[in-house]
């Protein structure tokens, strides 16, 4: 099989279980991605990893490259992409700490390039299908895993991605509720399109790190908040990926 990329979110952008690494400089036609591709090994797999919002988190969501990020990805040999990504959750059975492994998504984004094909060649068009948009597979493994684990896992979710880096207003919380939107974040609308438009399988595990705004009973959403209790989980979404890692590499 290929590598297995690994798109690290907040917290996860240079993580220590990787296993004779070393970092690689690498340019696409869209320019640079987030940082330097890590390649190594977890267990017999050999993987890729790339930090979202680069190592040191100095990339707000609207100004994240997705285009190279998956070009890099694609061009280093990745065959499938695990991603990880902090939500804020929009319902009350989601609580902090939670897993979710999302299966649709809603773009609420505005000023980002979501698509490889600016323009179509003659008597070429690409519309890409996306019913279906996270690899059910991948899936299937994620909620294995959380159950393997005894980790908190809701088996499907639909986020909403915004554009941030500001969060919602109360109003848009409670809208983004009545579409039936499970949890909300700022990056993965534009990364999964990009990933599908690729053909490249992609799934992403989703950690529940507050309430947003909607629930009044709680603090409204900050970013420390969410940094914090993104890295008290940490420990566990490295075992995870590392369960899930070696379950893609043994049945691939």
């Amino acid at each position: 099989m290929g590598k297995i990329g690994i798109i690290g979110g907040s917290g996860l952008g240079d993580p220590d279980f990787i296993i004779s690494s070393r970092d690689e400089v690498i340019e696409t036609p869209y320019g640079s991605p987030s940082s330097p591709l890590k390649f190594g090994q977890i267990g017999e797999a050999d993987v890729v990893l790339l930090a979202r919002h680069g190592r040191k988190h100095t990339i707000p969501p609207t100004q994240v490259n997705n285009r190279a990020n998956i070009h890099a990805l694609r061009d280093a040999g990745c065959s499938t992409i695990l991603a990880t990504t902090a939500v804020g959750s929009l319902r009350k059975e989601i609580g902090r700490g939670h897993f979710v492994v999302l299966d649709q998504f809603l773009d609420f984004t505005r000023h980002r390039a979501t698509t490889f094909f600016d323009r179509f060649e003659v008597g070429l068009m690409k519309h890409t299908p996306m019913a279906t948009p996270f690899d059910s597979k991948l899936r299937e493994i994620f909620t294995q895993a959380c159950h393997e684990l005894g980790f908190p896992c809701h088996e499907k979710g639909t986020v909403v991605t915004i554009e941030g880096p500001r969060f919602s207003t109360r109003a848009e919380s409670h809208m983004f509720r009545s579409w039936d939107a499970d949890v909300i974040n700022m990056t993965t609308a534009p990364e999964c399109i990009l990933a599908n438009e690729a053909e490249i399988p992609y799934a992403v595990i989703a950690v529940s790190t507050d309430y947003d705004c909607w629930n009044e009973d709680e603090e409204p959403v900050s970013w420390e908040a969410v940094l914090k209790t993104f890295q008290e989980n940490v420990s566990r979404v490295t075992d995870l990926l590392q369960h899930v890692i070696s379950r893609v590499y043994s049945e691939a």
